[in-house]
């Protein structure tokens, strides 16, 4: 028997697609959705028997605020998330908010079909490899755990960060150029190089990447303890002996006159 079922992702193309496929193996797909689009208030209006919520970003905070609404106000639905390889705190956000399982979104076919049935009978839908994976990270946690900002950080040269700074403020290529004194073509090729790298496709979207992987703080924090460091070096005290010399002459007695 076939499943009533709404499939959002932040991607349209991708929940259509999904949401095509599963409606040629005899489901009934009632929507397909972004949830920037109020997925959460279509899914409660609509009440499925089970919704794939998919998402890019199952640790960011505020990822499962969909499934929180869903399950509040239609604790019927079944919510199974649709997301990359996952840590164990992206698993347990989504249970703690109320889903009733998570697959890879590079899963096949069959495995979501799979999910979304054993979540529509009331059982957790999660594959045993990715519990495996997750509590083996929990038993045995790395010794310096992944930092995504630290990691963006070392692709970008120093001036390319201060580059991505100044996009984060707002700041236009023109505006860029004036304030580090460089060619306005130059501006534009660092602001091309920090997006290439950072694999995003507008300022904007670097200025998000950046400030939700904590990226602008580092390197906020970065350059302000290196300017400490310079004013606390040997080099800041040879640059007030050099004052010192300078009004040296000007208390130094006269020369005798020849």
């Amino acid at each position: 028997m076939g499943v009533r079922l709404m499939v959002v992702d932040d991607h349209r193309l991708l929940a259509e697609a999904l949401a095509s496929a599963l409606k040629l193996r005899g489901h009934r797909v009632l929507a397909a959705a972004a949830p920037s689009a109020g997925a959460a208030e279509l899914v409660v209006s609509r009440a499925p028997e089970v919704c794939l919520l998919g998402t890019a970003a199952p640790a960011r905070p505020g990822a499962f605020d969909p499934v929180v609404r869903i399950k509040k106000e239609r604790p019927q639905v079944a919510v199974v998330v649709l997301g990359p390889v996952p840590s164990p705190r992206g698993i347990a956000a989504a249970f703690a908010a109320g889903a009733s399982g998570y697959v890879r979104n590079d899963e096949r076919i069959e495995g979501v079909e799979r999910a979304m049935m054993k979540a529509r009978a009331g059982e957790a839908a999660v594959a045993p490899q990715l519990l495996q994976q997750a509590f083996e990270e929990l038993l045995h946690p790395a010794a310096q755990p992944d930092d995504e900002g630290a990691r963006l950080l070392e692709l970008l040269t120093p001036r390319e960060v201060e580059v991505l700074m100044r996009v984060a403020d707002g700041e236009d290529t023109r505006l860029i150029a004036a304030g580090m004194d460089i060619a306005p073509s130059t501006a534009r090729t660092h602001v091309q190089r920090v997006l290439m790298k950072l694999e995003v496709g507008s300022r904007l979207e670097a200025a998000a990447l950046a400030a939700r992987t904590g990226l602008l703080d580092r390197a906020a924090g970065g350059r302000a303890a290196r300017a400490a460091a310079e004013t606390e070096s040997p080099a800041g005290t040879g640059a007030g002996a050099g004052a010192v010399t300078a009004t040296g002459p000007a208390d130094s007695p006269p020369a005798p006159p020849h």
